[in-house]
């Protein structure tokens, strides 16, 4: 670096430190045009996916967020050329006043309503100083490759697309205001993928802004639900924009935090996360079950063995399925709030000592399904001749990925599936 961008030192030029949750001078979609931008999230769809959801949607936010559908198929959906398109997407969504940036910082409130489930929490920005020293808590290990790719997607973009989901504890003073400000007119209520809705109302009273963010910065620690890559990437393009910038960073500018949306944790929703396996390690059907009843109580049952409380499986195998309790002691989450998850314990027992998957993130003998799709998708798999047997879990709940957060470890992969999903096009945070 040269010039003046070489006078910035972290340690000499140190700036107040961002509050906790700050508001947003955010991108939204203008009046009347919500239903045509929001989008799936980023990774919840594949390329082929993407592509037939957006046919004949110009402004639908996937051009943005998986650019690679509008290059023919089989394009490296991590070469530049992806990134440039998603930019100049973004750009001509602001020039066509498809988009719009709000006039000053504001929080704004978020409603998910899927069936009979309603949740209802923040837009916020989140601080990236606070993610980089865990208040902002994590429960998953992130892989490299796809923080470089989140990354990269907003430096190109100039722009924070996607948010991360977070829980926090209950806070009466924020929930009087969310309270107040849905009883108002929403920006929009659109209905997304799956029947989802997602409603929006925008907080901006200076005295409501004040209260929120005083309300959070009380707070000890908020939690990652969702969205760890996201974070990540946050985190590494603060410390770009802070070398590109050098001596004219300030420590205020949006970059320095990211775009996220906070529930309270006694309103979100854990489904479980089921397990598919490709071979049962050279045994018969017959064999796998004698050898599981070293260690569990193996009933057959009549419909789905849908797991009903902690410590309860299902297996389906063969056309049939089985209720399995374990026979044999298992931690409890005093003795560690890891290895007590339900998750860990059909990892430990069956998974890894049985059938010889010993890491789920490397093993290509095992995959996930998550249970918003049913014990039905379980069946499919199986019967189809993909898999040869399936587990079904109870839910991770959102009390044990609180125990392993604040402990300061991480979960197994794939342990918790959060529905509904956020949509991509709500709220974007520019970088500048």
């Amino acid at each position: 670096m040269r010039g003046a961008q070489a006078d910035f030192d972290p340690e000499v030029n140190a700036m107040p430190k961002l509050p906790l949750f700050n508001p947003l001078c955010g991108i939204l979609p203008a009046p009347g045009r919500a239903q045509e931008i929001i989008a799936p999230p980023y990774d919840v769809l594949d390329s082929q996916e993407a592509r037939a959801l957006a046919k004949g949607k110009p402004w639908s936010f996937l051009h943005v967020s998986k650019a690679e559908i509008d290059f023919p198929e089989g394009v490296d959906i991590y070469s530049d050329a992806v990134y440039e398109k998603a930019a100049d997407n973004f750009k001509k969504m602001l020039d066509a006043g498809v988009l719009v940036r709000a006039r000053k910082p504001c929080f704004y409130v978020y409603r998910l309503t899927m069936g009979a489930h309603v949740q209802t929490g923040l837009v916020v920005g989140a601080c990236i100083e606070d993610y980089d020293a865990n208040r902002i808590r994590k429960h998953e290990f992130t892989r490299p490759a796809k923080e470089q790719d989140r990354a990269k997607q907003v430096r190109f973009v100039q722009a924070q697309t996607g948010p991360g989901l977070i829980a926090y504890k209950q806070i009466p003073e924020v929930d009087a205001i969310i309270k107040k400000q849905v009883l108002k007119t929403p920006e929009f209520s659109v209905t997304g993928i799956g029947g989802v809705i997602h409603t929006l109302w925008t907080i901006a009273e200076e005295s409501d802004i004040k209260a929120v963010t005083a309300a959070f910065e009380k707070q000890k620690a908020v939690y990652i639900a969702d969205g760890h890559h996201r974070s990540a990437a946050a985190s590494r393009v603060r410390k770009y924009m802070m070398e590109q910038r050098g001596a004219s960073h300030t420590g205020s500018e949006p970059y320095n935090y990211y775009v996220a949306v906070a529930y309270p944790i006694d309103e979100m929703k854990i489904w479980d996360y089921n397990r598919v396996v490709k071979d049962l390690n050279g045994m018969t059907p017959e064999s796998f079950l004698a050898k599981l009843q070293t260690c569990f109580e193996v009933r057959e049952v009549k419909g789905r063995a849908k797991p009903a409380a902690r410590r309860e499986f299902g297996l389906y195998l063969a056309g049939r399925w089985y209720a399995l309790k374990p026979t044999v002691p298992t931690p409890s989450r005093s003795d560690d709030p890891v290895l007590s998850l339900d998750v860990s314990v059909l990892s430990d027992l069956v998974l890894d000592k049985m059938l010889g998957i010993k890491d789920l993130r490397k093993s290509d003998r095992v995959d996930f399904v998550g249970g918003i799709r049913g014990l039905e998708e379980l069946e499919k798999r199986v019967n189809s001749g993909e898999m040869k047997a399936a587990f079904a879990l109870y839910p991770t709940s959102l009390d044990e990925l609180v125990a392993v957060a604040d402990d300061d470890q991480v979960m197994p992969p794939k342990s918790t599936w959060f529905e509904p999903k956020l949509a991509d096009g709500v709220v974007s945070n520019p970088l500048l």
